[in-house]
């Protein structure tokens, strides 16, 4: 069995000892980036977010007549999940391979891909490009595809007009063109507190928030059996969950403060905008009530996170291109969301392609089989060799 060129090994290691945990800072990584990059001589530049403890970065590797539009972007994040509380047979920022599989905290998801990109530096700038190639790296994906946003932007207003993006979480190498958007929410109820014998004198914050938690589990419900539906998914319909509800201090106060978190999940075809002013109108009729009531009443709705779905036409040029490179073609479209929907709403036809199994990603011992690494590399050569002149 072939095995990943040592080059690669050595990017990839040096990525997962790099701890890019969401909630820290991701700016270690990218400087080193920086500084491949340039020893490439490739320019790029910096999107930090809005205290500069974290950013994306962007860099083209233009075509051999200096062209810098067009082409195609290589997309990934460099943050990873926390391994707090996990159970790790080897340490989480120091790789290890073991049967064929290399562990470490983002060998998966998704520092294999990048190292790969890395590793390939020398054939891409070597090669007579006819055409660019852009690298796109994200921070915080994993708490909500955040950063990607910015970088999204980038890309537009320097009017990069790629034809094409290949998002490379870990899908077996397989070329999918769709998903599901992700849309996660946050709803404050605050109340008036009161000892429990005294309910008129308080506003039961826990009360409202239980009716707009059903309200969630109704509309839920309604997608589910009147919705658009997709047999190319595991879970055909649009999900929806009430996942955490917070409130209360003791069973004798009225409790002054409650908050709701929910999500869902919808098909590309769902119209978004709409599902959450539906939500947003319901907070707001709560809200008047509350103060109807208590004018110390209110509803606060948030959206903590959100990002579109992918739905990309089997005829789309980016999943004839992969497909020529080697990606294995396929019409499953997965239930996690990823940054390749900002992309596509931004014009830019994506697929999600990179090595390693999404069932590995987020777990104790995180791992990729190397026989995936390789199949990873041979997609960038290859792509390079369709974009030469």
């Amino acid at each position: 069995m072939a095995a990943p060129a040592e080059t690669t090994m050595a990017e990839i290691n040096e990525l997962i000892s790099l701890d890019t945990t969401s909630r820290d800072s991701n700016l270690p990584l990218i400087e080193l980036v920086v500084v491949k990059l340039d020893a490439a001589g490739i320019s790029s530049k910096l999107i930090h977010n809005e205290d500069g403890s974290k950013a994306n970065l962007l860099a083209t590797i233009p075509a051999v007549d200096g062209t810098r539009t067009g082409g195609i972007v290589l997309s990934g994040h460099t943050d990873v999940v926390p391994v707090d509380g996990q159970d790790w047979s080897s340490e989480p920022f120091s790789t290890q391979i073991r049967d064929g599989k290399l562990y470490g905290r983002g060998t998966c998801d998704m520092k294999g891909f990048i190292g790969v990109i890395l590793a390939k530096l020398p054939d891409i700038t070597a090669a007579k490009l006819s055409e660019p190639i852009h690298l796109a790296l994200s921070y915080d994906e994993e708490v909500g595809c955040v950063g990607a946003v910015s970088l999204v932007e980038e890309i537009t207003d320097q009017q990069l007009a790629p034809r094409g993006a290949v998002i490379g979480e870990p899908s077996s190498m397989r070329a999918i063109r769709g998903h599901k958007s992700m849309n996660v929410f946050q709803v404050t109820f605050n109340g008036v507190a009161a000892h429990s014998s005294l309910p008129r004198e308080g506003l039961n914050a826990i009360s409202y928030a239980l009716r707009f938690a059903n309200y969630v589990e109704e509309i839920s419900a309604q997608l589910r059996t009147e919705g658009p539906s997709d047999d190319a998914f595991i879970e055909p319909t649009t999900t929806m969950n009430v996942n955490r509800f917070d409130g209360g201090i003791a069973v004798n106060t009225i409790p002054s403060k409650c908050v709701v978190h929910f999500e869902f999940r919808s098909l590309a075809v769902v119209d978004r905008a709409a599902l959450i002013a539906q939500f947003r109108d319901y907070a707001a009729q709560l809200d008047a009530e509350m103060k109807q009531l208590n004018s110390a009443g209110s509803v606060h709705f948030e959206q903590v996170a959100g990002a579109p779905g992918l739905d990309t036409e089997r005829g789309e040029q980016i999943v004839a291109l992969a497909a020529a490179c080697g990606a294995i073609a396929t019409d499953e479209k997965v239930t996690y969301g990823t940054e390749a929907g900002l992309f596509a709403a931004a014009g830019i036809p994506s697929v999600v392609c990179g090595p390693g199994d999404i069932a590995q990603a987020h777990a104790p011992d995180e791992f990729i089989e190397l026989s995936q690494i390789v199949d990873c590399e041979n997609f960038i050569l290859r792509l390079v060799q369709e974009l030469s002149a």
